[in-house]
């Protein structure tokens, strides 16, 4: 069963849930934009059942977490602070943490500066990048190919600009009509749509994300989410809005200037595995460079690809299951 909790300190309170034994290895799934702790429900109770302390946050500015008025609040920094009191709060040395999206960022700068509380580290999605993931790094590994840079300097990661740019205009857009904009961003993955410029890439051109307006209104995408999920993400964003996960993007520089002050623990030594989106138009890891600097700085490195987009956890839980089972088994549990 899985059941809610909160993690209370003086400088901030974390909402999540948990499930499995309490003596369990303790794996943390941290979720990205614009997620829930709710988004690991198809990982939680597979991970509990095979004997795992399994627990899933809701991150800064999200669900039932607290949340705050400025960028600077969203810095990783932050966030990490937030995951040692966490670790802390389960009366745990270390843990297996699994990221996804804005959370693959947080498991990796766990990885860079707590690495005696990385028991091993999982990400979904969103690659390693010892410097941080901050534009000028970002655009130096864009598939020029499919994004020349006369035509998009930003690559795939222009929207990421755009905040910067017009912040109110991006989280207006998207909080005008907010079931819409769910049922517009949880889509599956399309095979054909990798070969072609991601729709992230025009945001700066069309003037926001859908053109300068609301969200088109779309048929849920059943792949994804079914109608309670959309309920849930729908109950959540409405609550909190889009302000705060848009902060996560604002802090580039502040996020490298973090991890340059550990530079010596960039070479991550502890078990790492990446999960490729075969179909992740926008975190392209297949055929562009974006996962060469994982390659140099992961010495104990498994990746694999499935056939799914960006939303992986959720679009297709099983083949998600069935490789971080595969790679604990393989990797961790087996290094014990």
């Amino acid at each position: 069963m899985t059941t809610s909790h909160f993690c209370k300190s003086a400088r901030h309170t974390t909402h999540y849930l948990a499930a499995g034994p309490e003596d369990g290895p303790v794996m943390i799934f941290v979720h990205g934009w614009p997620e829930l702790a709710y988004s690991w429900r198809n990982q939680l109770p597979f991970f509990a059942a095979q004997g795992y302390r399994v627990v899933a946050p809701d991150m800064r500015g999200y669900g039932q977490s607290s949340t705050y008025p400025s960028d600077a609040d969203f810095r990783l920094e932050e966030t990490v602070a937030d995951m040692c009191e966490l670790l802390e709060h389960l009366g745990a040395d270390e843990a297996i943490w699994v990221g996804h999206d804005w959370g693959a960022p947080v498991v990796w700068a766990m990885a860079q500066q707590h690495p005696e509380k990385c028991r091993a580290v999982a990400s979904l999605c969103v690659p390693y990048i010892p410097e941080g993931l901050e534009l000028e790094v970002l655009k130096g590994l864009v598939n020029r190919d499919i994004y020349p840079e006369a035509a998009f300097p930003y690559g795939q990661w222009e929207y990421v600009q755009y905040y910067a740019e017009n912040f109110e205009g991006v989280v207006g857009a998207f909080d005008a009509d907010v079931s819409a904009s769910v049922r517009a961003l949880f889509r599956a993955g399309d095979p054909k749509a990798v070969a072609q410029p991601a729709p992230t890439a025009f945001v700066r051109k069309m003037g926001g994300w859908f053109g300068g307006g609301p969200a088109p209104s779309l048929p849920r995408d059943d792949r994804v989410i079914s109608a309670d999920a959309e309920a849930v993400y729908t109950e959540a964003l409405s609550k909190m809005g889009f302000g705060a996960p848009g902060r996560w993007y604002m802090n580039g520089p502040a996020n490298m200037a973090f991890a340059e002050t550990v530079k010596d623990n960039w070479q991550l030594t502890m078990p790492t595995l990446f999960l490729h989106g075969a179909y992740d138009a926008i975190c392209e890891t297949v055929n562009s460079k974006l996962a060469d600097p994982m390659r140099h700085w992961c010495s104990n490195l498994t990746e694999q690809t499935l056939e799914t987009g960006h939303w992986m956890a959720q679009e297709k839980p099983d083949d998600v299951n069935a490789a971080l089972l595969a790679w604990l088994d393989a990797s961790v549990t087996a290094k014990a």
